[in-house]
């Protein structure tokens, strides 16, 4: 497989003079196409700033970030902001759909921006929608729509543009057991069947054991890799909590 994000010696300084806080430290990792990573440590480890600098919303004090072999670190923001929307998706932990459009007129929002005829749009919103299990949803409101349905609607809405790396933070910290389960179950329908590379950042290892590879983070350095393999996702869930025990802090969360 080829490697679709290139994370070299990153770091990511707040602060100045005698009150630094060094978020990211010397942070180096990639990812290849078709992955499905996730991202685990406990609060303050620098999970979420790793994600703002992947998703460009924050910028890297020192380092590189190549995603598709482009050196985002590098760019102007005009630049910037066109690679945002034609190569990156977007699932937030409150779904931030919008009340006054349908489930599909949300979903084909960013494909209207991006100048996709009716057509094709029509074409992609049903087949996106059949594999995430949402065509009974499609033409409700968020208000109408239960957490689970309106955080598959935004998976949709990610992914169908068709971008090379969706990123998602904290998908499942607004749902329910039962809801957290068909949203994972997803993820790996989008990893396995449309060939979506997913980068998830999330405290919950019962989350974390659907992704294919686990790096730990603690005082913004990588502490651990975890690699799933053949095991089953019960065994995997077992390796995490052993790790997530010894990061400390947040295993009550975790479980």
């Amino acid at each position: 497989m080829s490697i679709l994000l290139d994370m070299k010696n990153v770091e990511k300084v707040y602060g100045s003079r005698g009150n630094i806080t060094k978020a990211l430290d010397n942070v180096s990792f990639t990812v290849e196409n078709g992955e499905f990573l996730g991202i685990m440590g406990p609060s303050g480890s620098g999970k979420t700033t790793l994600l703002n600098c992947i998703s460009t919303i924050d910028t890297v004090t020192t380092g590189h970030i190549l995603i598709d072999g482009v050196d985002i670190t590098t760019l102007k923001p005009g630049k910037l902001s066109d690679f945002r929307r034609e190569k990156l998706g977007f699932i937030f932990q409150d779904f931030n759909l919008l009340d006054t459009l349908s489930g599909y007129e949300n979903i084909a929002l960013a494909l209207t921006i991006c100048n996709v005829g009716y057509q094709q749009i029509k074409e992609r919103i049903k087949e996106v929608s059949s594999t995430l299990e949402i065509s009974d949803v499609l033409y409700k409101y968020p208000y109408e729509m239960s957490g689970g349905q309106k955080q598959r609607v935004a998976a949709a809405r990610a992914i169908i543009t068709k971008p090379s790396l969706i990123l998602a933070d904290e998908p499942t910290g607004a749902l329910d057991s039962k809801s957290s389960r068909m949203m994972l179950e997803s993820f790996v329908e989008m990893n396995q069947k449309m060939n979506a590379t997913l980068l998830m950042v999330t405290h919950d290892a019962f989350a974390a054991s659907y992704c294919s590879r686990i790096l730990f983070l603690r005082d913004g350095k990588i502490f651990m890799e975890l690699v799933r393999g053949n095991e089953t996702r019960k065994e995997f869930f077992g390796k995490i909590i052993e790790v997530v025990s010894l990061l400390g802090g947040d295993v009550a969360d975790a479980v």
